[in-house]
Order: structure tokens, then C-alpha cells, then sequence
């Protein structure tokens, strides 16, 4: 039997949490020639569910311009339910890093899926390194808890 102590991390679901598909200027600007621009949006939530429990979603927001007019705009939220226990002060690493990476690869598959099912060439969305992207979050929040002490002295 596992010592009650032991650490635990599992996966108990993973899910699409959320999906939409805009297409405000169609059908004039499926007639349109020039290339839109694309701008891509990524975003990491975790809440806790239950006691040991947490529901991490990582967002993709995906939005196409011709000009200023818009091609269409997907948002996805994909999200995952772990089992996190007895893991101490990585806890948040596990949240920020390793969930995300589960979960991402299925937020990819939903985001090109929803964009070539309307009509589109699929948008393939990169790799993402969340162990830089969680650092570069932990660095940025000592600096904003350093200029805080600073401005209230």
C-alpha cells in the first residue's frame, strides 16, 4: 500500500471546456485576395476543483484581419482535471508547466479542426515551452512585488 505522504500527480479527464467561431464580415470577405493577418493569443488558468483537485485550461484566441475588418475569430479553452497531492511547493510548477503540456496538444487539434471545418486553411498552432513561459511569469510577478515595495516606501 502507498504511504498516504507519497506525491501524486494524475490525469482524471481531459476536455474541451469551450469552443466559438466568429465570422462577422462573411460572406464579402471570403471574396477577399489579401493575405490576413493572424494574431494569436495564449492563455493558462488553474483553479482548484476539490481538495486534490484541480482543473488547469489553457485558452487559444485566434483572430484573422483583413485590414481592419475581421476574417473570423476562434476561441478555444481546453482543459484537464489532475489529481495533485503531497507535492509541496511545486505545486505551482506542476499547474503552470506539466498540465499545460498535457493539455495543449488536444487545444491544438481543437483550434486547426474548428478553423478548416469553416472552411479555412487549418491554423497550426507552435509549440509552446511552458516551463520558459512560467518562469518569465514567476520573474515578472517578483519584479511587479519589488516596484510595489519600492513605490510604498
Amino acid at each position: 500500500m502507498a504511504d498516504s505522504q507519497d506525491p501524486v500527480f494524475q490525469i482524471q479527464r481531459v476536455y474541451l471546456k469551450e469552443a466559438s467561431l466568429e465570422q462577422p464580415n462573411s460572406p464579402a470577405i471570403l471574396l477577399e485576395q489579401e493575405q490576413p493577418a493572424v494574431d494569436i493569443q495564449l492563455g493558462v488558468e488553474a483553479t482548484q476543483a476539490a481538495e486534490g483537485m484541480f482543473e488547469v485550461c489553457v485558452t487559444a484566441t485566434v483572430t484573422t484581419k483583413i485590414k481592419e475588418r475581421t476574417v473570423f475569430l476562434v476561441e478555444v479553452k481546453q482543459a484537464g482535471i489532475f489529481e495533485i497531492r503531497n507535492v509541496g511547493d511545486q505545486i505551482n510548477a506542476i499547474m503552470g508547466i506539466a498540465c499545460p503540456q498535457i493539455v495543449y496538444p488536444y487545444l491544438r487539434s481543437n483550434v486547426s479542426d474548428i478553423v478548416t471545418r469553416a472552411g479555412f486553411p487549418p491554423v497550426h498552432l507552435a509549440e509552446i515551452n511552458f516551463q520558459a513561459m512560467y518562469e518569465q511569469q514567476q520573474s515578472q510577478l517578483q519584479q511587479d512585488q519589488g516596484s510595489q515595495i519600492i513605490t510604498t516606501a
